[in-house]
């Protein structure tokens, strides 16, 4: 099962994870981790809206030729579905080769501190 964990967190979290990594595969050890972090939860919950979500879903499950099929297939108007695979791809959560749109994973996991400020 390929997973992206989701973090809150701020740009020094980031770079914990990033060199935490680079020191496990600098040991010999693989690493297949894909981290996407927000820097408060607003964002993160905006960007993963349940449209977004919906729309992950069906990219991971059905694949999507270019953004006009994916709006075709959901039923949604064509710039509204633009603009949502345009926040989605910035976020690194949606993947695009060519027209071709990819969601690779799984499984989304969002962790969230209630430690952090």
């Amino acid at each position: 099962m390929t997973k992206v964990q989701v973090n809150v967190g701020t740009l020094a979290d980031m770079g914990k994870r990033f060199v935490g990594a680079w020191n496990r595969a600098a040991a010999g050890k693989k690493e297949n981790e894909t981290h996407v972090t927000f820097l408060d939860v607003q964002t993160m919950l905006d960007t993963l809206s349940l449209r977004r979500l919906e729309l992950l879903r069906h990219v991971r499950q059905h694949g999507a030729g270019n953004v006009r099929e994916l709006a075709q297939a959901l039923g949604r108007d064509y710039k509204n579905v633009h603009q949502d695979v345009a926040v989605l791809e910035s976020a690194g959560l949606l993947l695009r080769e060519g027209r071709k749109l990819s969601a690779p994973w799984d499984e989304l996991q969002a962790n969230v501190s209630l430690m952090a400020a």
